[in-house]
Formats: structure tokens, C-alpha cells, sequence
């Protein structure tokens, strides 16, 4: 039998007979991979176990413990509970089931409405196929007659899906027994590999994502490679319901929402405004430290400009438009042509550059009701953004400085965090060159800093390749926040120019960054990273003071008093309640510190100390707990 090469990812190199399968070459390195690996990849196509290789190749073998593998894994679980939900209502027609971060959905048009208790029966149908260890096997067939099979089966979805491919596509399915379903794969090798699974959640979702199309009924699960796994899981959901932004947002009175009047558009409360006025501060102190001047452009500007500028060919859907005049306007989604105005109001030198420029500028986008969340997605938000108007030859240190400031704003709010190069869109303007050269001036200053980071192919802004910043929150989940986005097309667009050393006119070079990214959401996330309980430089009330009882309020007083002259955010507690009913209150309000006074601390001249994370922390002299506030407000430190 004629022998092939294969290159393992180690970069060793075996000799194996043709036609030799992945779990095969995995079972003959060892017995204990065999039983983990669930896929493989050939020459980077994902594949079936049980795929014949038949030439020289490079060879992965893929367990739980890669993305691709998890991503099997819960693929996999979700045609189960496709076969599971057919078995229980045999009329259901399938839609679409893919993988999605932490589980799975499948899509179903099923004239039974589904409600929480057959979530029960459904896992209930899947143990037991589970348990029988069903197959997942692949075949291909040619497109037609794809189309004349799903049309047996009913299944007008799969039809509809088939017809959107080629008319020389090769279309593959699985059958699981005797359910058949139209899917690309791989997928595990049987369903015992399934160890631990739950579905989640029942929601609705049109076809396709259009609301003119059928609503179906969309099923949520999760499912791990150890039950242990699984509960960790389930303990985070819970912690996160826990700090959910739009509870907490309501009960410590920050901000709220109004769908009825008002749908994705934040209304901020006094205490909100504290906090949001703080990180602008903040925000401000750190630009002007590193040269920026700040700016601000209108709202509302011409269609001519955002046809200018490519937003209306490439981001039309998302604009507001109102008239004025009799003329044609849009409603800023973005700050960028603004700031390419203010540029164009001089000529300046190259003496001049970098110039950067800063701003809190509100956007509005339009987006659809059904995807707006709170705080995390509305249709109007401030964004932080910058512009900053270079030479060419200066891209790399100025790449360089918003690196370190956004290090330096992120470390601040006690953020890790981790960066994606985010690359051309199929829908982009410019030259080859043009995105070459900008994407490898991205490239470099991450290397050349030590930096580490992924590729996201095919991300960038219509515009230009970018670095995004993904925050870690104290959940473990991440958050897509800071973009810095290096531009060589509204430069040209705009007619950008300066006096080059040689007299001549020269086109400057760009860079659009935000580091907050949507305050609105970069809000949400603080209220959920620090569960509410945020430091003391950003808590709306630093310090509540407590007297016992009446007799000690004038004291209360004068130690607020003190308190607020020393710029601390003070209030005193004058209700008729119990000490132990105020500090339980003060604790839900997630105050961090209360100050307790009686007679004791009204004989002595001094203050009783409670901390939010430790509980009582001693007498003190008033000046020396003054001292320590300020100084932890000072130093931004966190409780």
C-alpha cells in the first residue's frame, strides 16, 4: 500500500499507510489521546475522526481543550437537541443550530409553544440518546439533489438554505440514527462523548434575522467537557445576575431607562452623573498629560459630509437623518468628519504635527429594538474619541504613546486586558498599498513592543486596519472597548494637507482611537466589574456618617462638615432607624466607608470607623481618617 508524510503539530514527521484516518494515527501515539481527541485538522480543514487521508498533509488532532474542539463539542450538542426536540414534537421543521461562545441554540418553527417545563422533557430525550451512543455520520451529495431531499423531509428552511449556495457546491449532511440534518461538521465522533449539558432559556428570533420572515422558536444551551465545568458555569451566571448593570443601576439610583419614551436612550441619575463625571475627569487629566487638546463638533452636519467621508455608501443604515432647511441631515453616528473640519480650518506645517485632538462627542446609531441591553447597547452614547493628525514618519511613535495610554487608563479602572489586529473587510475603500502599508505600521509597534496578540482577519474599519482592546471584568468575561484604527483614506478624502520641510503640500497621515469606547457601555461594565461597590474615588457617597441617636447629630455635623471641606463626598443619616438597620442600608448602598458616632466617639472627640470590605477598622482621629480618604482618592486605589 503506498505510504503518505504526515507532519504532526509538533513539526515531527511519521510515515503512515494511505487512507489511514485521524483517530487511527491518534490511537497509535497513544491509547490515552485516542479517547480525547474529537476531530482533527488536515492543512487546516477541520474534519470528521474518521476522514481517509489519502496524500502528504499536516496534521492536528483536536481535543476539548482547543476552541475548535469546545466548538464541536457544543455543535454537536446542539444537533442532539435537535433530534431530541423532533422525537417530541415530530411537526417541528429545523432552522439553523450553530455553536456560540459557552453553548449552543437551535432555531425551530414548531406550532407547540415551547415554555420552560419542556426544557425538562427535552434534556431528558438527549440523556437518553446520549446514552445510546448515537453516530454522527457524514455524506456528500450534489446540490440538487440536496434540495429534492430536505424537500422530502419538509424541511423548507434547509431547502432555503441549499438554494443560497452555488449550483456546483458539494452539500453535506449527517444523519444521527434515523434524523438527518443538513450540516457542514465536523462533528464528535458518537453522542457519549456528551458529558455534561443543560439547556438554558427559550427565546424568540426571526428567520434569518429579519423581522419581516417567520418568528421560530429558539432553544439555549450550554454543555462542558466535565459536570464540574458545567456548575462553575452556572455559578458564574448566577454571579452575574447578581451584578447585573440594570439592577444595581436601579437599586444604588445611578441612571435608568425609558422604553416607552425614550428606547435606547439613557436617562443618567445625580449619583450616575458623579460617577460619570469622575472617569471625564479622569479622562481629561490623563489627555491633556499626554498633548492632547480637546474639541468639540455638532451633532448635526451635512449629508454632502458623511458622503464625503464613505459613511453614507458604508454605514447609511445606522444614521438618523433630519431636515433642515429643506436640506438633507444626518445625526452624527460617529465624530471623525468633524474633526477632519476642524483640521481644514488652517494650514498648518509640519512643525505642527502630531496634532491631537480629543473629544466626548455624542453619537447617535440606529439600532434595532430587539438588540438594545441596557447600558451595553443604546442608540446614543458618548465616545471618547481622538484623531491625531501625523507625518509619515512619525506613525509608529505615535501608535506607540496611545498604546501606552490606553495601558495606562485601563491599569487605573484595574482592567487586564488582551489585543486583536483586526484586518481589511471585504467592504473597504482604498488601495492594496495603502492597507498594506498601514496594517504593517500596526504590525510593527506590537512587535516591536513585545506585545502579544491574535489576528482577526477581515475586522478592520471600512477605512483602515485596527487594534482592539478586549477588557477582562472581574467575571473572567470580556469586553470589546478601545479601538485604534490607523487611517489613510479620509486624509485623502478630505484634501488634508501641511508644508512639508521642503515648502511642498503633503497629505498627513491619520489615526482615530477610543479607549473607553461608548461611555454608556464602558459604564455598564464598571458597574458590573465592581459589582457596584466601585473605589472610593468613584463612589457617589464616600463616606455616610451614622449617629446613634439625636443627641450625637450636631457632632455628625461637624464631622461632615470637616468631611466636605476636604472635597469627600459626605452624607449623614439622620433617620429615625436603628444603628444596625443604617449600616446594613449604607452596606447595600455599597458605601466604602461609615463613620459611627455615639457618645463614646462625642466624649472623646473622635470617629468609629467602618470599612465596606472589613467591617470595623477602629477609633481614629477625624484629621487621620481625612488623610486616608483623600489619599486613596488621590491615588485611585481600589477597596
Amino acid at each position: 500500500m503506498q505510504q503518505i508524510t504526515i507532519t504532526l503539530k509538533d513539526g515531527s514527521q511519521r510515515n503512515y499507510p494511505q487512507g489511514i484516518t485521524p483517530f487511527e494515527i491518534a490511537n497509535g501515539i497513544s491509547k490515552r489521546l485516542a479517547k480525547a481527541v474529537v476531530a482533527a485538522k488536515i492543512d487546516e480543514n477541520l474534519v470528521d475522526l474518521n476522514t481517509s487521508v489519502n496524500q502528504d498533509a499536516r496534521l492536528e488532532l483536536i481535543t476539548l481543550s482547543d476552541e475548535e474542539g469546545l466548538d464541536i463539542y457544543r455543535h454537536s450538542s446542539a444537533h442532539i437537541m435537535a433530534q431530541a426536540v423532533k422525537n417530541l414534537w415530530p411537526d417541528a421543521k429545523l432552522a439553523i443550530g450553530p455553536a456560540i461562545k459557552d453553548g449552543f441554540y437551535y432555531d425551530f418553527d414548531l406550532e407547540h409553544r415551547l415554555v420552560p417545563d419542556d426544557l425538562v422533557k427535552i434534556e431528558a430525550e438527549m440523556n437518553r440518546l446520549i446514552q445510546q451512543d448515537i453516530k454522527f455520520t457524514r455524506h456528500e451529495i450534489s446540490r440538487s439533489k440536496a434540495i429534492n431531499l430536505f424537500e422530502e423531509m419538509g424541511e423548507a428552511y434547509k431547502v432555503e438554505l441549499i438554494q443560497g449556495l452555488p449550483e456546483d457546491a458539494v452539500i453535506t449532511y449527517y444523519d444521527q440514527g434515523d434524523f438527518v440534518d443538513l450540516c457542514a461538521g465536523p462533528h464528535l465522533p458518537g453522542s457519549k462523548k456528551i458529558k455534561a449539558f443543560q439547556l438554558m432559556s427559550i427565546a424568540g428570533a426571526y428567520w434569518r434575522g429579519d423581522e419581516k420572515r417567520p418568528m421560530l422558536q429558539r432553544i439555549y444551551g450550554t454543555s462542558w467537557e466535565k459536570k464540574s465545568h458545567l456548575e462553575d458555569y452556572l455559578h458564574r451566571l448566577e454571579e452575574a445576575k447578581k451584578r447585573d448593570h440594570r439592577k444595581l443601576g436601579r437599586a444604588l439610583d445611578l441612571f435608568s431607562l425609558n422604553n416607552e419614551v425614550a428606547p435606547g436612550f439613557p436617562f443618567f441619575h445625580g449619583k450616575g452623573m458623579i460617577i460619570r463625571n469622575e472617569v471625564e475627569n479622569f479622562w481629561r487629566e490623563k489627555h491633556r498629560e499626554y498633548g492632547y487638546v480637546e474639541v468639540r463638533t455638532p451633532i448635526i452636519m451635512s449629508r454632502e459630509l458623511w458622503e464625503q467621508s464613505g459613511h453614507w455608501e458604508h454605514y447609511r443604515e445606522n444614521m438618523y437623518l433630519t431636515e433642515i432647511d429643506e436640506k438633507l441631515n444626518c445625526i452624527k453616528p460617529m465624530n471623525c468628519p468633524g474633526g477632519m473640519l476642524i483640521y481644514k480650518t488652517r494650514l498648518h506645517s509640519y512643525r505642527d504635527l502630531p496634532l491631537r485632538m480629543c473629544e466626548l462627542g455624542l453619537v447617535h446609531r440606529h439600532e434595532l429594538s430587539g438588540t438594545l441591553h441596557g447600558m451595553m447597547r443604546v442608540r446614543a452614547f458618548t465616545q471618547d474619541d481622538a484623531h491625531i493628525f501625523m507625518l509619515p514618519s512619525q506613525v509608529e511613535d505615535e501608535l506607540a504613546k496611545v498604546i501606552q495610554l490606553v495601558d495606562d487608563i485601563y491599569s487605573t479602572f484595574g482592567f487586564k486586558y488582551h489585543i486583536e489586529l483586526s484586518t481589511r473587510p471585504e467592504n473597504s475603500m482604498g488601495s492594496d498599498e495603502m492597507w498594506e502599508q498601514a496594517t504593517n505600521s500596526l504590525r510593527n509597534v506590537l512587535e516591536k513592543q513585545k506585545i502579544d496578540y491574535t489576528v482577526n482577519e477581515g475586522d478592520g474599519a471600512f477605512y483602515g486596519p485596527k487594534i482592539d482592546y478586549h477588557l477582562n471584568d472581574s467575571m473572567g468575561r470580556t469586553w470589546q472597548c478601545g479601538t485604534i484604527q490607523l487611517d489613510m483614506q479620509m486624509p485623502e478624502r478630505f484634501e488634508l494637507e501641511y508644508i512639508g520641510e521642503d515648502g511642498q503640500k503633503h497629505r498627513p497621515v491619520m489615526i482615530h482611537r477610543t479607549i473607553l469606547g461608548a461611555f454608556e457601555r464602558f459604564f455598564g461594565i464598571l458597574i458590573e466589574h465592581f459589582a457596584g461597590a466601585f473605589p472610593v474615588w468613584l463612589a457617589p457617597v464616600q463616606v455616610i456618617v451614622i449617629p446613634i441617636t439625636d443627641r450625637h447629630a450636631a457632632y455628625a455635623d461637624q464631622v461632615a462638615e470637616r468631611l466636605n471641606t476636604a472635597k469627600v463626598r459626605v452624607e449623614v443619616d439622620r433617620r429615625q432607624e436603628k444603628v444596625g438597620f443604617k449600616i446594613r442600608e449604607a452596606q447595600l448602598q455599597k458605601i466604602p466607608y461609615m463613620v459611627i458616632l455615639g457618645d463614646k466617639e462625642v466624649e472623646n472627640q473622635n470617629i468609629s470607623v467602618r470599612k465596606r470590605s472589613e467591617g470595623d477598622i477602629g477609633s481614629m482621629a477625624t484629621a487621620d481618617f481625612i488623610d486616608l480618604v483623600v489619599q486613596e482618592i488621590n491615588n485611585k486605589k481600589f477597596d
